[in-house]
């Protein structure tokens, strides 16, 4: 019998249950995909903000990951907040001992909506440099493509995310200033060899907060994951956890938030 699909979620857990490895495993129940964890650390985090991080020893994220590899089959694999180089080199250390490696999709949590940096330089420079290579595909958001790209003109960003050698969804990223403003938002798929794919829908407000929905970056790139454990082409992937993640948010203004801040995304419910 064929072992239904599978993801592995590598990424830090919100206690607000909104973003992060809580996140993910929701997003990936939502997609009929059974899901696995290795936890890189655990925050004090609620959708007012992050109040405390522990990260976890390097070693005890090797031993979750060499624990799952060692027994059950695993179809897609996410990766979220790694928090620290050491963390970063022991995923790399463990993915490139798989035989055969299932698709990766990196969501590069380096900074805050605050915009305040989430990773010391070092974990940035290991991230960029040395996990970016393995990957099948990158999903970072404006901010984080500056990081990536060493720059704040998003010109510039958009070409270094053109250039690289694997797949790089930037979201909100057409570079056309106008989008700004009509109501649109845009992601943009680039993949080496490929024409450039962009995605517009609606722009959806909150109705309070800072101006942003907590969770949707880690949302989009674990749907993405589930949907690659499927079995479909990045494209087809991409598109349909777009799709997804903008009915969470049609739903998230419908319901309203259980929390103060920042609304978070009903997974499930819609």
């Amino acid at each position: 019998m064929q072992p239904y699909p599978t993801a592995l979620t590598i990424a830090g857990s919100d206690s607000g249950g909104g973003a992060g490895i809580q996140a993910d495993l929701k997003t990936f129940m939502d997609h009929r995909v059974f899901g696995m964890t290795a936890i890189c650390a655990v925050t004090a985090q609620n959708t007012l903000g992050v109040q405390r991080i522990d990260p976890l020893p390097p070693e005890g994220v090797r031993a979750q990951l060499q624990s799952v590899f060692s027994d059950l089959h695993v179809n897609a694999i996410k990766i979220g907040m790694l928090g620290s180089a050491d963390v970063v080199r022991v995923v790399v250390e463990e993915l490139s001992k798989l035989p055969k490696r299932p698709p990766v999709v990196l969501d590069p949590v380096m900074v805050a909506s605050s915009g305040h940096r989430l990773l010391p330089a070092d974990a940035e420079a290991a991230l960029r440099d040395e996990l970016m290579p393995l990957v099948d595909v990158v999903t970072p958001n404006l901010p984080e493509l500056a990081v990536l790209a060493g720059t704040d003109d998003r010109g510039a960003g958009l070409a270094w995310a053109a250039a690289q050698s694997v797949a790089v969804l930037v979201t909100g990223g057409d570079p056309d200033p106008r989008l700004d403003d009509d109501g649109t938002v845009m992601d943009v798929l680039y993949r080496p060899d490929w024409p450039v794919r962009r995605f517009a829908a609606s722009r959806i407000v909150p109705p309070r907060g800072t101006g942003s929905f907590h969770g949707t970056g880690c949302t989009v790139s674990s749907a993405i994951a589930a949907r690659l454990a499927h079995g479909q082409e990045l494209d087809e992937a991409v598109e349909g956890a777009i799709n997804y993640v903008q009915a969470l948010l049609r739903t998230a203004v419908e319901l309203g938030s259980p929390g103060a801040g920042n609304p978070v995304l009903p997974h499930g419910l819609d």
